[in-house]
């Protein structure tokens, strides 16, 4: 999976930065179980673009949002510029990838990872060679996460507070984690707080 982080005690979550205000992709996933906000899925292997930054949870969201939105916006290796001329030419635009959701940041001793899943028309061999070459892409393996869904503000303490009730939910179904919990935020952040879809995620062992 992908997921957007911010840090909570030493737990990671994710933190979604926000998309334009259009349908996006989401990764597929194979349901596993289902129980009211509680679920349990299984991700394929998906192809993610990321950066490393330094800074504030704040600070490093943005630029690294900045980073991966120039990439996908056309800095990559393929885009061509074509001078306006009379008649209107054809030829190969950029490279533009579509956004998907959710975004994922994840912090390590003050520096932190921002990544964009990749739609799934891409492989990794597809996608053009970022321009940035702080811009990294790779594959990420298959994942079963565990999974509890709310909505609100992902405020510090409401992320809190979901992560000790899904680590609670894990440990009475007698699962076992194999990572740190995160967060992933689907809405753009001018979505009202009653509207917006939160997950909590947990990976597990199969």
């Amino acid at each position: 999976m992908t997921a957007r982080r911010i840090v909570l005690g030493g737990t990671i979550a994710a933190v979604f930065l926000g998309t334009v205000a259009m349908a996006v992709e989401e990764p597929a996933f194979k349901p596993v179980l289902k129980d009211g906000a509680f679920e349990v899925r299984d991700y394929p292997a998906l192809v993610v673009a990321e950066v490393t930054v330094s800074g504030d949870q704040k600070q490093a969201a943005g630029n690294g949002f900045r980073l991966l939105a120039g990439y996908i916006f056309g800095g990559n290796r393929t885009k061509q510029s074509i001078a306006m001329t009379a008649p209107v030419a054809q030829a190969p635009a950029s490279q533009k990838i579509a956004m998907t959701a959710p975004v994922t940041q994840i912090q390590g001793s003050k520096t932190w990872v921002v990544r964009f899943t990749m739609p799934s028309a891409y492989s990794l061999e597809s996608l053009p060679t970022p321009n940035d070459p702080r811009v990294q892409l790779r594959q990420l393996p298959p994942t079963r996460f565990a999974v509890l869904q709310f909505s609100g503000l992902a405020r510090p303490e409401a992320v809190a507070a979901r992560t000790v009730e899904l680590e609670s939910l894990v440990t009475a179904r007698k699962l076992t984690a194999v990572g740190p919990a995160a967060l992933a935020q689907y809405n753009p952040p001018w979505t009202p707080g009653f509207l917006r879809r939160n997950e909590v995620m947990i990976p597990i062992a199969r």
